[in-house]
């Protein structure tokens, strides 16, 4: 990456200034957005709309319209089942989950709530959904997940998962958010509530052991026997978040040697350490926010960490350290494909736009058919749904795949399953997942990758978002002829563009919240190789928007 890593980067937490949490709760009740503000407004992003009660982009207002929206949207898509409710452990999740409950109650919407409070992952919500709605044709459930994901402690964040399971598609989040801003617009004169003492003891609001339901089935989607049979030594980090308690249950209620390196909730996440630029982020793909789990990589077998509501993952082995995002999700892909009879044979290797080329040659050596799709693991849903994605994963270390059997698991991210998965392939190869890394790329090539930031104006970045492929009219890139340029993949736009090499691609596309494009670039020929595709892919790029 271009942007500058803060000489804070690594180092602990304790030595920036926390959040002051008493000023975000405060905030969250008391400040409320003006919808005038594009920055204060109901928006859905990849993974639903985030934003901090600090500077009025998650307070309760939002929270209250976005739920009342999703009322409305049950309604009208003739969805009457239960719906799952799930939180996380970021301070304003705390806030909103009442927020969320007080409408749902108001509206009589039959809720589930988690037992005693638990916090609760997001593939623990997929998971319970999709065991719900199993043999039914109606009264399916879907839910709702209050978390920001890994992002920074002042943040929240709210989500919707259809009956599917999966995150929500663009037609239903857009008019989800459409519907919100026009509440908020009106004053939430029409959004229903009712006070939380009321709604959580109301006769809708159900309690449900998502937890109990989530490790009950996990030797549906990994071989738990061989990992407790071959007595790999495991370690794990919940960054404080959501399935905090799930990893003592796993170890216990299969026997495994996993030790869970810190049980510690903290809504300031003091015990992290600073992410690149000196800021707090719970990303367990980040070896500067990692520190603390690198430092055991030689304590365990293998280990792992999951960010706060536990869809991401992080691997950890003491060969490589921390294995960049990609890497482990090409081993994970190259072993699941010969390790799992149960799928279909044509169940394909499912990847985001800006994944790793790896994966094409996995997929290619193993005669699997390669899906890829833009960025958002929204787009994998249907093919995890009905089986014929075998594994879908995006290089931000979100991924998922199917029960051993081939039937659906999980249609969101799940970072339990991935990060366990690090185990099972340690078990039965004998072998870590860096090591396993090393043996592809000796027999596939061993690509060099990376991301730049440029600055772009918002007219350039809007321009970049609907690029055409005929306005890249370079014929080679870094000295190979190219082989194709795309601005779709899968058939849906992926918002920029993509130039592809038989030995090298790069992918623009603009960022959502910054005033700069993002261009990423592999390379099997090297580092040198490399700075030469992503200087020349710049230069297209800037040319194209000239």
């Amino acid at each position: 990456m271009s942007a500058k890593i803060s000489p804070l980067a690594g180092k602990p937490a304790t030595e920036a200034t926390p959040v002051d949490v008493a000023a975000l709760l405060a905030a969250y009740h008391d400040l409320q957005p003006d919808p005038s503000v594009p920055e204060q407004r109901v928006v859905f992003g990849t993974s639903g709309h985030r934003g901090s009660s600090l500077v009025r982009s998650f307070n309760a207002w939002h929270v209250q319209s976005v739920v009342q929206a999703i009322c409305e949207y049950r309604r009208k898509e003739g969805i009457d089942g239960p719906l799952f409710v799930g939180i996380d452990t970021h301070a304003l999740s705390a806030p909103a989950f009442e927020s969320t409950v007080e409408v749902l109650a108001a509206n009589g919407i039959a809720t589930y709530v988690s037992r005693g409070g638990e916090f609760t992952p997001t593939p623990a919500v997929s998971h319970a959904i999709l065991v719900f709605n199993r043999g039914r044709d109606s009264g399916l459930a879907d839910g709702i997940v209050i978390t920001p994901s890994h992002n920074p402690p002042e943040s929240g964040g709210i989500k919707y998962n259809p009956p599917h399971g999966g995150p929500a598609d663009t037609d239903a989040t857009s008019w989800i958010a459409q519907r919100a801003n026009a509440l908020i617009e009106d004053g939430l004169r029409e959004v229903k509530r009712q006070p939380f003492a009321q709604a959580i003891k109301a006769s809708t609001t159900t309690e449900y052991d998502f937890l109990d339901r989530y490790v009950s089935d996990l030797g549906d989607v990994l071989d738990l026997d061989i990992i407790r049979a071959r007595g790999v030594r495991m370690g794990v980090d919940p960054l404080g978040g959501a399935g905090v308690h799930y990893w003592r249950a796993i170890a216990e209620r299969y026997t495994l040697d996993l030790t869970v390196v810190s049980e510690t909730v903290d809504t300031t996440f003091s015990f992290m350490s600073l992410d690149w630029d000196g800021r707090v982020r719970m990303d367990p793909s980040s070896s500067y926010a990692m520190q603390r789990l690198i430092g055991l990589k030689d304590t365990f077998q293998v280990a792992f960490a999951c960010d706060t509501d536990h869809d991401r993952h992080g691997v950890v082995a003491p060969s490589t350290g921390l294995l960049p995002a990609n890497h482990y999700l090409a081993a994970a892909a190259w072993y699941l494909f010969q390790n799992r009879p149960g799928w279909r044979p044509d169940a394909a290797v499912g990847k985001t736009a800006v994944s790793t080329g790896l994966l094409d040659r996995v997929a290619a050596s193993l005669g699997r058919p390669l899906r890829e799709v833009p960025v958002g693991f929204k787009y994998f849903v249907s093919g995890l749904y009905d089986g014929s994605l075998g594994f879908g994963c995006e290089e931000s270390a979100g991924a998922s795949f199917l029960s051993r059997d081939g039937s659906v698991w999980s249609t969101d991210k799940d970072g339990i399953v991935a990060a366990l998965l690090a185990g099972e392939m340690t078990a039965r190869l004998g072998r870590d997942p860096g090591e396993i890394y090393r043996g592809i790329t000796a027999e596939l090539g061993d690509p060099a990758n990376a991301r730049i930031d440029a600055p772009a104006s918002h007219a350039q970045k809007a321009t970049l978002s609907k690029l055409s492929p005929d306005r890249v009219d370079s014929k080679t890139l870094a000295g190979d002829p190219i082989v194709a340029v795309v601005n779709q993949a899968g058939g849906q736009p992926i918002g920029g563009i993509k130039v592809s090499s038989a030995e090298a691609w790069f992918a623009a596309r603009p960022s959502g919240t910054e005033d700069i494009y993002k261009v990423y670039g592999e390379s099997f020929r090297g580092a040198d190789h490399l700075a030469q595709v992503l200087a020349e892919a710049q230069a297209m790029v800037d040319k194209a928007l000239g």
